[in-house]
């Protein structure tokens, strides 16, 4: 209120700190515009009361503009720190999220790039192994089957000259020692060879498929003779000192092969058991414009082993020697039933032989009864 008393700076405004504001009176200046003009007019000195008011209050309002602007933007300043503190927390936590994710994820692809090669080695592995196992088995069949063609060869050759060869009845085209003079020509002697003899044996037509005559006559088996015989088997040998072979030649070779002649008896027992024993036929008849190409020992009316004066229309000639001797049918049967024996022994040794063990041992006992037969001077008449 103006107290209508001179002021001693009249005309300025009063400082700032001299004119009383009231907190609760600043407001909008509605109050002031609405207020009637009568009012005005009814005090005299209004006018210059808000004249003087106005300039004062202007600088408050900015100030508090300003005071709470200011308030609002710290305030507004710190709910975005929050929201941005908030933000790079989660920002965090999706970046470790991602990190982890991606050592998984490379984790995962070495795992599998290991996988995949062990896979791949295996396989290789497996295919070498496979590669090899074929190629040995490829060689082991052609090897098989080269043995197969081999034995089938064999046993075919063996089959024919089994069928077609006896000691009775030798096949004479077979072996041209035992030709009559006038188709063996001037033929000086046949060698016998390991795979074949004069008169082959007949037992080995079991190999060849061939059954055994059954005979007639009661037989049975000596138990000590068929164990000695199975021992012998087991590994086949030639030599005379295992307890089966050393029987035979103590009781049958031995005996057969003893002549009146005891030193040509030992060479030709020498002879047979080195398969180096040849016989050929005696000519009845030598042509006058032959040459003698060997020494003739004895004549054809004397036996050389026996020394007893018999037909003779074989002779004998031992290794390598020339000398030829000649021998009676009597000294021909015991010499071939020894070589008939020691021939299909050799073809056990040998494995030429497929049999079980009674057939073989029953035989290797007609073997040993030609033997003894020959022995007491029983021979088969020659054709």
């Amino acid at each position: 209120m103006w107290s209508g008393q001179p002021h001693p700076d009249e005309g300025h405004p009063p400082p700032l700190e001299a004119v009383p504001v009231p907190w609760k009176s600043v407001g909008p200046c509605k109050s002031h515009r609405t207020e009637s003009p009568r009012g005005l007019a009814e005090t005299p000195g209004g006018e210059e009361a808000q004249g003087e008011e106005g300039p004062a209050a202007a600088p408050l309002d900015v100030l508090r503009l300003r005071s709470s602007s200011m308030e609002i933007r710290e305030k507004g300043s710190e709910f975005l720190k929050e929201e941005l503190h908030k933000a790079q927390k989660e920002l965090k936590l999706k970046d470790e999220e991602c990190e982890r994710l991606s050592r998984v994820r490379e984790q995962l692809e070495r795992e599998l790039e290991e996988l995949t090669a062990s896979l791949f080695e295996e396989a290789h592995k497996m295919v070498r192994a496979a590669n090899m196992k074929q190629a040995a088995s490829e060689k082991q069949l052609k090897e098989a089957r080269g043995k197969i063609d081999m034995l089938q060869a064999e046993v075919t050759a063996l089959k024919t000259l089994v069928l077609t060869s006896t000691p009775a009845s030798p096949n004479r085209e077979l072996h041209p020692q035992l030709l009559s003079p006038t188709k063996a020509g001037p033929r000086k002697g046949h060698l016998r060879h390991k795979s074949t003899s004069s008169t082959l044996c007949p037992a080995v037509c079991p190999a060849a498929g061939h059954t055994l005559t059954p005979d007639k006559e009661g037989k049975e088996v000596d138990t000590t003779l068929f164990a000695e015989f199975q021992a012998w088997r087991e590994s086949p040998t030639l030599d005379k000192s295992c307890p089966f072979l050393e029987r035979v030649y103590r009781e049958d070779v031995g005996p057969c092969l003893d002549f009146t002649m005891q030193e040509l008896s030992a060479l030709v027992r020498a002879a047979v058991e080195d398969n180096t024993l040849t016989i050929e036929p005696v000519a009845s008849q030598t042509p006058p414009t032959a040459k003698v190409a060997a020494v003739e020992c004895g004549s054809t009316n004397t036996c050389a082993l026996s020394g007893l004066a018999r037909a003779c229309r074989h002779r004998i000639r031992l290794g390598d020697s020339e000398n030829h001797y000649y021998i009676s049918p009597s000294s021909r049967a015991r010499i071939t039933a020894v070589c008939n024996f020691l021939t299909y022994i050799r073809y056990i040794q040998q494995g030429l032989v497929r049999q079980e063990a009674e057939p073989m041992f029953w035989e290797i006992t007609r073997l040993r009864k030609e033997m003894s037969l020959a022995k007491l001077g029983f021979f088969p008449q020659e054709a």
